[in-house]
């Protein structure tokens, strides 16, 4: 695994020691961050949020195309390590919150662009998208992208489906905040 574009491209990224984890495989990275490109023109100093962060790729490909802070949620104590290790090796302006993407601590202010990436046909991803809304990670001008199965079904309560697209296994999913 490895940054694709950026400040750190082709950095080596640790990932998550066990089968608990699934890394967004990099052919998916680079066709969320095109889908992401294309609606934000640039990365240049927002804030992330990445749920359900594994290694952390999410947010720290963000950061190496110019996000100026990232926040990752994960609970698992081997994925904890890994994006330490990352954060750490990057030097990343970023904060692990070992939390449960589902239990989030409030925010100090809102995420420009939220990944959650959480394990596939588990559901979690709704309630997590909830305690992100509900603790004041999401406003109005927010981007959240979901990954799912490819199969699994999306019906966001409060959030608009912008667009989907499938690819390998897998869909990404990018949702706005309902009016």
């Amino acid at each position: 695994m490895r940054i694709i574009a950026g400040a750190w491209r082709s950095r080596p990224l640790e990932a998550p020691a066990g089968a608990e984890t699934r890394p967004t495989a990099d052919r998916a990275r680079e066709t969320l961050f095109s889908m992401l490109t294309s609606r934000l023109g640039s990365f240049e100093g927002l804030t992330v949020l990445d749920l359900f962060a594994g290694s952390g790729a999410l947010a720290l490909e963000a950061l190496s195309r110019g996000a100026a802070q990232a926040f990752l949620a994960e609970r698992a104590p081997p994925a904890r390590k890994a994006i330490e290790a990352n954060i750490r090796k990057l030097g990343a302006n970023a904060r692990l919150i070992a939390h449960d993407a589902t239990a989030l601590p409030p925010a100090k202010a809102p995420a420009d662009l939220v990944f959650l990436d959480p394990p596939y046909g588990e559901g979690l991803w709704a309630p997590a998208l909830a305690s992100a809304a509900a603790m004041g990670w999401i406003a109005p001008h927010s981007w959240i992208s979901l990954e799912t199965a490819r199969d699994e079904a999306v019906e966001p309560i409060g959030f608009r489906l912008e667009t989907t697209r499938p690819v390998g296994k897998a869909a990404l999913h990018l949702l706005r905040p309902a009016p």
